[in-house]
């Protein structure tokens, strides 16, 4: 069942040094209130946020339990909203000990060989040298969402199979019934997050007999905006950044240059080079912060989006009088694991 907490306090931190006032929670669901203005997409929450009254919620399911797991097993969200006539903003909090961002790096070994920091479960999935990160899934058409939330999209194996098809994933995603879909939001700190972004993609009915191809997909993009850094004998890094920073264990796109090993043993080298997405799936502006245990993450997206199958991939806050069924997920330095709540509270809108 979900659960949702109520706090008396009158005010609390909120992102960096700034104190704004608590609205009461939202006893039932999220309540997107209108803004008076833009709001700046920073991680950081201004005085604007103080009209929107939080939701709260307790994430303490996984999908499963890996036998190597170094992440958090429960942990308390806090969602606001705020809209204007153009946007809607999300502003999401949750607690969290580690800022994760060392997303299995490069390592220069002692025989001056090059290995990834890795240490796999027994599905072959991370969760230790991975990247923090957050999904929040809305309902387009799939029928039980607003009952179920996101575990009717999850389908986990059994005895190795999933949907009686043989397959070596912990689990798949895709919707039940023919021609449904839901909307999929993913903010990574790493892979979109170093580029003020969220991912916008959609979960759909596709399946097996094509048991490689599940529903998950990006909005009109194949492209996930990064790759990895790996040269073409897969035995180290592609690329090293021009702007080297320890405190950003990537590279930008734009700053790559060739690798040359120059480095001593247990230097690192980052994994990932990111670049933004563009078209459809590149609807979603974010900002993260981690600040003394708490992560911070905003995001803003159009009430209306426009473009490639829009309709299919994407929940329009068309009409405001109307509520919309969500569910969230926190991932601590994991692959595929994460926290989730049951049930599907619902955004409205207050005039």
């Amino acid at each position: 069942m979900l659960k949702r907490h109520v706090t008396s306090n009158l005010a609390i931190m909120i992102g960096v040094g700034c104190l704004i006032a608590v609205q009461a929670p939202a006893a039932d669901g999220l309540v997107s209130v209108k803004a008076a203005g833009p709001i700046a997409i920073d991680g950081t929450l201004d005085a604007a946020w103080e009209k929107a009254a939080p939701l709260n919620l307790t994430l303490d399911k996984t999908p499963y339990k890996p036998d190597v797991y170094a992440g958090i097993s429960q942990t308390e969200v806090s969602i606001r909203s705020l809209y204007d006539a153009e946007n809607v903003y999300f502003a999401i909090q949750y607690k969290d000990p580690t800022r994760s961002l060392a997303r299995r790096p490069w390592v220069k070994q002692a025989d001056g060989s090059w290995k990834q920091e890795k240490k796999p479960d027994s599905t072959g999935h991370e969760n230790t040298f991975y990247e923090d990160r957050l999904s929040i899934i809305w309902d387009i058409n799939a029928r039980g969402f607003s009952r179920l939330g996101c575990a009717m999209v999850c389908h986990i194996a059994v005895n190795g199979k999933i949907d009686e098809v043989a397959d070596s994933s912990v689990g798949r995603k895709y919707t039940n019934q023919p021609g449904t879909t839901v909307d999929l939001w993913v903010w990574r700190a790493i892979q979109s997050g170093a580029v003020g972004q969220a991912d916008d993609q959609y979960i759909n009915d596709n399946k097996p007999p094509d048991a490689k191809s599940w529903g998950r997909r990006g909005d009109g993009d194949a492209s996930a905006g990064y790759v990895d850094n790996i040269n073409e004998a897969k035995n180290g890094p592609a690329f090293v950044s021009a702007k080297p920073d320890a405190s950003q264990p990537w590279i930008k796109d734009e700053e790559k240059v060739p690798f040359v090993d120059s480095f001593k043993p247990g230097d690192s080298v980052p994994s990932v080079i990111v670049k933004p997405v563009t078209g459809p799936r590149a609807d979603l502006s974010s900002a993260g912060k981690w600040t003394d245990g708490t992560w911070t993450i905003e995001i803003k997206r159009k009430l209306v989006t426009t473009g490639e199958n829009a309709n299919g991939s994407d929940v329009q806050f068309k009409d405001l009088s109307k509520a919309y069924p969500f569910g969230l997920a926190v991932f601590d330095n994991a692959h595929i694991n994460h926290l989730y709540h049951g049930g599907a509270p619902k955004l409205t809108f207050k005039p």
